[in-house]
């Protein structure tokens, strides 16, 4: 189901953009966004760290030069830091939820770079639009096998 997933979304992902010239997120955060769909804490603990990942750049940027590869690698990194600190501290506030993490390490911090780039709502609606639609399909297909 995962490649599948992979596919439809990396598909679609590039017709959206190539559609409306905007990047839902990314092109495999949809992806994985459709996978968890049905985990609806893992995407919102993953765009808490998205938008606190934005928030962290903007106060950084007062004080450093970010542009390029330096932009990029710091909100990789700040998408991390809080992964990291999501997944060592909701355990502690929420005893037996193991799954309250976010999807993956990396995946905040790509979300968070395509909120820098193209804004909040034209980033969020591409990542609803093309996620809903490749669960959509998966799941189709799954019906009809």
């Amino acid at each position: 189901m995962l490649v599948l997933t992979i596919v439809v979304g990396l598909l679609l992902a590039l017709l959206f953009s190539e559609a409306f010239r905007l990047y839902p997120g990314g092109f495999i955060v949809p992806v994985y966004f459709a996978y968890y769909l049905d985990q609806p804490a893992k995407l919102v603990l993953t765009l808490a760290a998205a938008g606190l990942s934005v928030l962290g750049y903007h106060l950084l940027e007062r004080r450093l030069i970010l542009f390029g590869r330096r932009r990029f690698v710091l909100i990789l990194l700040l998408g991390l830091f809080w992964s990291v600190l999501f997944f060592l501290a909701l355990p502690q506030f929420f005893p037996g939820e193991a799954s309250l993490r976010t999807i993956g390490w990396i995946i905040p911090g790509i979300l968070a770079n395509n909120l820098l780039k193209q804004k909040l709502w034209p980033t969020l609606a591409g990542l609803t639009i093309v996620a809903t639609l490749t669960f959509a399909i998966v799941q189709v297909v799954f019906l009809v096998k």
